[in-house]
């Protein structure tokens, strides 16, 4: 086994549809949403340069995957798509292809907000350590063009419901401005980490009570 990473290009087309489908089926086993994306959608990137691919050269096998998206004229970028193949997974593949879009996302769109929203608390622990920190709804993009790509999570009536403000995803944010010439210990990432935690349990008991107060509502009004 010989991984190697690199920003993908057309010499990558022939794993797209793979890509798509192991997207598919990770948002499936956990139940919400990576947005759905088509083959084409995903080649566009690679001809771009947007998006970086982890290949095991033994047999040129797809081993992981990531693209860059922009909104609101490139003020905001998102890393989004995050997949590792499941015969690749426990590797620390996953940290390697978000410090390398990340990087690449960075390099190309230097003064923009990186940010994400996920329920996966691995993929915030790699977030926490690259500097960003949780936030609320708001303070990220609100071009509804990004925000029409969760129409395919299941969870998407949360969302609706809550008026955009919340959902099961934590929102993540890195502001170049306050990272810049800030050098970070690793005293200093597990403060953050300890920190993004907390507000992760105080999110979800939030959403929690908005939730039941929402289904009380509900059956009021249909008794």
């Amino acid at each position: 086994m010989n991984i190697r990473l690199s920003v993908a290009d057309s010499q990558h087309f022939s794993h797209a549809e793979e890509i798509c489908k192991i997207m598919e089926e990770a948002a499936k086993q956990r139940g919400t949403g990576i947005a759905k994306r088509k083959p084409e959608y995903i080649r566009a990137k690679m001809e771009e340069g947007k998006a970086v691919i982890a290949i095991d050269t033994e047999g040129n096998k797809f081993a992981g995957f990531s693209y860059i998206e922009s909104w609101d004229n490139k003020k905001y970028i998102a890393n989004s798509g995050l997949i590792v193949h499941p015969h690749y997974r426990g590797m620390g593949l996953g940290r390697k292809i978000k410090e390398k879009v990340f990087n690449l996302s960075r390099t190309n769109y230097p003064n923009a907000k990186i940010f994400g929203i996920t329920t996966s608390m691995a993929v915030m622990k790699i977030n926490s350590d690259m500097g960003y920190r949780p936030v609320t709804f708001s303070e990220l993009t609100q071009d509804e063009a990004f925000w029409k790509g969760c129409q395919s999570c299941p969870n998407y009536d949360i969302l609706t419901n809550e008026n955009r403000k919340d959902c099961l995803c934590t929102g993540m944010l890195y502001d170049p401005k306050e990272q810049k010439e800030k050098k970070t210990s690793e005293k200093d990432k597990q403060t953050r980490w300890k920190k993004f935690k907390r507000f992760v349990r105080l999110h979800q008991r939030h959403l929690q009570r908005k939730t039941k107060q929402f289904l009380n509502l509900t059956t009021s009004k249909n008794d």
